[in-house]
């Protein structure tokens, strides 16, 4: 299990610079394009964001932005335009700064008492905490099989550090990341017979863990710096979109934990929103009008260091 204290250098700040491209390819002419983009990242303790812009292509006729429900910023597309290429595309600067987790004071409770005092609701807010403590569409926390794993995870006198440490440690040797054999669909106990899926997947199961016990936990969607192999460049383009999870402290603040990479997350973790699950925080999601035909999806994702000279 690696452990973030003993790299500093990835709790440094930073400034970068994150660019997402989709581009959706249709065999016969789309009429109508309806779709809804959560791509501007959050403003938190851990982000600033410097700028933001976003271009879609054909130019919509209505383009409209709101915050949703669980604070992330949403826009709203309308092309009307007949058309066979449609290109969503953001650019967003940001500094990072994430500290260290204070694993000393989250070891001063136990999972099962900070669960109780979740619970009990002196310093958070219930509404929030409720709404990670319940199931949502891909998160089934009432299943046998994601009350076993958690329950030889997260026993309820484990203390709390060590217990979300273990959490992110256990899923990622238990599970191999291979793409293609899971999707939106997987249920937690198919993921759990199978051992193989994607980031999405091991957030799902980790949250159900979370959940399972007490603790209110949030899928996060965003993006982490990736490095390339040493020796061979970084190719454009190459990057993803990335997911982890949020844990709640009896104090009402989180704790991010991401069981595809095996660590806490640190000044290489830029956020784009956050919700009870995958489908709250999808990136872009839409309906088209259409003659029918075929169609093709490309997507492209660079996250850039853009560091002042000198620092």
């Amino acid at each position: 299990m690696s452990d973030p204290l003993r790299q500093p250098e990835h709790h440094t700040r930073r400034r970068y610079e994150v660019r997402h491209r989709t581009t959706y390819t249709y065999e016969e002419y789309v009429t109508d394009s309806f779709g809804r983009a959560l791509l501007r990242p959050r403003e938190t303790e851990q982000q600033r964001v410097v700028s933001h812009e976003v271009e879609i292509t054909p130019e919509p006729h209505v383009l409209t932005h709101h915050v949703d429900h669980f604070g992330n910023h949403s826009s709203f597309y309308e092309v009307r335009t007949p058309h066979t290429v449609l290109e969503v595309s953001k650019v967003s600067l940001l500094e990072i700064e994430w500290p260290p987790p204070d694993l000393a004071r989250l070891d001063a409770w136990t999972v099962g008492g900070a669960a109780e005092l979740i619970d009990a609701g002196e310093h958070v807010d219930r509404v929030e905490a409720s709404q990670y403590r319940l199931p949502s569409p891909l998160v089934d926390v009432t299943a046998p099989e994601v009350e076993a794993y958690a329950a030889r995870i997260l026993p309820p006198e484990r203390p709390l550090g060590e217990a979300l440490a273990a959490l992110y440690g256990e899923i990622h040797a238990d599970f191999e990341y291979a793409k293609g054999t899971t999707n939106v669909r997987t249920t937690l106990p198919e993921l759990l017979e199978q051992r193989t899926g994607v980031c999405q997947d091991f957030a799902h199961l980790a949250l159900g863990c979370l959940r399972a016990v007490g603790l209110p936990g949030r899928y996060v969607s965003g993006y982490i710096e990736t490095t390339p192999p040493p020796g061979r460049p970084k190719l454009a383009g190459s990057d993803a979109s990335h997911a982890w999870v949020s844990a709640m402290t009896p104090e009402g603040d989180w704790v991010d934990l991401d069981p595809t990479n095996d660590h806490f997350a640190d000044s290489r973790y830029v956020v784009t929103g956050w919700g009870r699950d995958f489908r709250d925080v999808s990136p872009l999601k839409g309906v088209i009008f259409s003659d029918g035909g075929g169609s093709s999806l490309d997507v492209g994702v660079d996250v850039i260091r853009r560091d002042p000279p000198g620092q």
